[in-house]
């Protein structure tokens, strides 16, 4: 009878455990939503829909259009938080310390005197489930989580054909089959 109640508390315990990682950034973004330092921005899965229906239904003969647009119709969602008024390192520091290291595989880390950037993906399944950046340097913090069902092909084909906030960061990095390769 111990054994049938231990089973079930264990799966729950995990699932807990799964939940509370994916809404440590949540948290972290809640945190400071009402902060006027900080400048938050929230993309919802219908605009990128709307705005991938769009470049789609206008590509004409455009191949790089129609492919754009399919692409960003991946994208179910874009956060962003930001600030020029914060120490950066800091928050990027006390973010850093709300990820589970496991669930997130690193594909760029630049560090330099006074500044820290790091590139980071969630995978499941073998596609790209979230593409998170956060960078922090004095005076200034961002913090970008990218959701969708990507490939690396994908995150290469939107850091050089969009303006998506963050991607440009992402493309600097040389890429190989599994994208930007990481400097340590």
């Amino acid at each position: 009878m111990k054994k049938f109640l231990l089973i079930p508390l264990l799966l729950f315990a995990f699932i807990i455990k799964v939940q509370a990682q994916d809404d440590a950034i949540q948290r972290f973004f809640s945190k400071y939503m009402d902060d006027d330092r900080f400048s938050r921005v929230y993309i919802s899965p219908k605009m990128m829909q709307m705005a991938g229906g769009f470049l789609k239904s206008n590509a004409g003969t455009d191949k790089d259009s129609e492919d754009l647009g399919v692409l960003i119709q991946k994208v179910k969602g874009i956060r962003i938080l930001s600030s020029d008024e914060v120490n950066g390192l800091a928050f990027y520091k006390e973010a850093m310390g709300t990820l589970t290291k496991n669930k997130y595989e690193d594909l760029m880390i630049v560090e330099d005197k006074g500044s820290s950037l790091k590139f980071m993906v969630r995978e499941e399944g073998g596609l790209v489930k979230e593409l998170m950046m956060i960078s922090g340097e004095d005076g200034d913090f961002t913090l970008l989580s990218m959701l969708g069902s990507f490939t690396y092909e994908d995150l290469n084909l939107l850091a050089e054909k969009t303006d998506i906030p963050g991607m440009d960061l992402y493309g600097k990095g040389s890429k190989g089959p599994k994208g930007p390769k990481g400097i340590k």
